[in-house]
C-alpha cells in the first residue's frame, strides 16, 4: 500500500513538472499576446508617433503659404539644367516618393539609391550618410547636382524673381534686385561646371550672399512641403489598436496567423527592433550590415565621410542662413564623428510601404524583399568596417512569415490627394 501511494505522488509530480515544461516550451497561438508584448507592439504602432518636431532652423517649416510654394518648387521642371528634371522626377508620389528605380536617372545617374520622403521629416539626419542636418538643407543638394537637377544658384534665383516673387516676399521679405547681369549672371554656382564656378567666384561676397539667402529660402519653402507627407494607418496598425482594446477576434481578422507569427518573430528572435523601432520603424540611425557591392562598384565609407560633410556644410543648423537661435542645434553639437562603427554605416530607412518601395539599401543592389530578409538571415561579413548583424540562422518558413508581416506595413499616406498631384 505504502508503494502505491509513493508511486501516485510520484506520478502527480511528473504531471506537474510536464505542465510546467510544457507550458514553459510551448508556441504561443498566433494571436496570444502577453501585456509585456503587447506594449512593445504599442511603441510600433502609428497612432503613437507624437507631433511632428519643430524645426528652429526654418521659421516656415509649418506656414501654409511655404507649403504651397514648397509644392510647386518640388513639382517645377524649370528648376534644372535642361527644364525637365524635378523634385518628383525621383521623389515620384504614386511610388510613395520613391521611382523605384536602384539609381535614379536625372540630368545624369545619381550615385545612391532615392530613398522615400515619407515621414522623414521626424529624423534628425538626411540623405543615406546623413550629410544634412535639415529638410531643407537637403533639399537644395539635388538642384546643384550635376547628376541631378544639375543647375546653378544664380539660375534658380532669377526664376524665383520671375515667376514665384509674390509668395516668396510674403514668406521672406523683398527679394533682391537681380536685374544687373554683370553682378548677378544668369547661371553660376560653386558647383556647376568651370565657368559657372569661375563666375560664382568673381561674384562679389555680398552678392553670393544675396543669392545664397534666396536658395536657402527655397529649400525651406520645399521642405514646408514635404514635411505634410505622411504616412497612413496600416494593417498591423489596425491589429495593434484591436490588441489594445483586448479586442482579440478583431486582430484576428486583421492579421493572418502566419502575419502575426512573422510579427513575433520581428520583435523577438529576428531582433529586428534593434534598429527598426518606434512608430516609424526606424531608430534613424547609422548602420553597417555588410551589404554587398553591384559589380564594379567602389567602397561607400557612408557615415564617417557624410558627418565630415555636414559639419562644414554651408546650409547646416549652424550656418547663417539657419534661424537656429544660439543653444538650438544639439544634434550638430553632441554629433558623433569618429568610431569603427561609421565606416561603412548607412541610415536606417522606415519600413513603412517597404513592401511597395523596391529595390532596397543605399544602392539599390537587393531587388526584391525576401532578398532582404534573406540577407539579414546571413550577416555577411562587410568589406570594411565594423558589422552590426549577427547571423539569425532562421527556417525557410520562419523567413516566409517575417516577409508575410512586412507587407502588412502597406497603407495609403495621411497626406491629402492635393498635396500628392502637381499643382495647376
Amino acid at each position: 500500500m505504502r508503494n502505491l501511494v509513493v508511486l501516485i505522488v510520484g506520478l502527480v509530480v511528473l504531471v506537474a513538472i510536464a505542465g510546467v515544461l510544457w507550458t514553459a516550451v510551448r508556441t504561443p497561438e498566433p494571436h496570444e499576446w502577453t501585456p509585456e508584448e503587447i506594449a512593445t507592439l504599442e511603441t510600433l504602432w502609428l497612432g503613437s508617433l507624437g507631433p511632428l518636431p519643430p524645426d528652429p532652423s526654418n521659421t516656415v517649416a509649418d506656414d501654409p503659404r511655404a507649403a504651397e510654394l514648397g509644392h510647386r518648387l518640388f513639382f517645377d521642371t524649370r528648376f534644372s539644367a535642361n527644364g525637365e528634371i524635378s523634385c518628383a522626377t525621383c521623389h515620384q508620389p504614386a511610388k510613395l516618393f520613391t521611382d523605384g528605380r536602384p539609381l535614379s536617372e536625372a540630368i545624369g545617374t545619381t550615385k545612391r539609391h532615392a530613398p522615400s520622403i515619407v515621414g522623414v521629416a521626424h529624423s534628425p539626419w538626411f540623405y543615406w550618410d546623413g550629410r544634412k542636418d535639415s529638410q531643407w538643407a537637403q533639399a537644395l543638394s539635388p538642384m546643384e547636382d550635376p547628376a541631378e537637377q544639375g543647375g546653378t544658384r544664380t539660375q534658380y534665383a532669377h526664376l524665383v524673381v520671375a515667376y514665384y516673387a509674390g509668395e516668396y516676399e510674403a514668406l521672406f521679405g523683398p527679394l533682391p534686385d537681380l536685374s544687373d547681369r554683370d553682378r548677378f549672371p544668369a547661371s553660376a554656382g560653386p558647383s556647376g561646371n568651370e565657368a559657372e564656378r569661375a563666375a560664382w567666384e568673381a561674384m562679389a561676397p555680398e552678392d553670393r550672399d544675396a543669392v545664397n539667402r534666396v536658395y536657402a529660402g527655397m529649400g525651406k519653402a520645399i521642405a514646408a512641403y514635404e514635411r505634410l507627407v505622411m504616412p497612413g494607418p496600416s494593417r498591423f496598425d489596425d491589429y495593434v489598436e484591436a490588441l489594445s482594446r483586448g479586442d482579440v477576434n478583431k486582430a484576428a481578422a486583421t492579421l493572418t496567423a502566419d502575419e502575426a507569427l512573422g510579427l513575433r518573430i520581428f520583435i523577438g528572435e529576428g531582433s529586428c527592433t534593434d534598429c527598426h523601432n518606434g512608430p516609424l520603424l526606424t531608430n534613424n540611425g547609422f548602420h553597417n550590415i555588410g551589404l554587398p557591392l553591384p559589380p564594379g562598384t567602389a567602397f561607400d565609407s557612408g557615415r564617417i565621410k557624410g558627418v565630415e560633410q555636414m559639419l562644414v556644410d554651408p546650409f547646416n543648423c549652424r550656418s547663417p542662413y539657419s534661424d537656429a537661435a544660439e543653444g538650438d542645434c544639439e544634434e550638430l553639437r553632441f554629433v558623433k564623428t569618429e568610431g569603427m562603427e561609421l565606416i561603412g554605416a548607412f541610415k536606417v530607412p522606415s519600413l513603412r510601404n517597404v513592401a511597395e518601395t523596391a529595390p532596397y539599401m543605399h544602392l539599390g543592389q537587393i531587388p526584391i524583399l525576401r532578398g532582404v530578409v534573406e540577407h539579414y538571415d546571413r550577416a555577411p561579413v562587410p568589406l570594411m568596417g565594423h558589422s552590426d548583424l549577427l547571423p539569425l540562422k532562421l527556417s525557410s518558413r520562419e523567413k516566409e512569415r517575417i516577409e508575410a508581416f512586412l507587407r502588412t506595413l502597406s497603407a495609403p499616406l495621411s497626406t491629402p490627394q492635393h498635396w500628392l498631384e502637381p499643382p495647376e
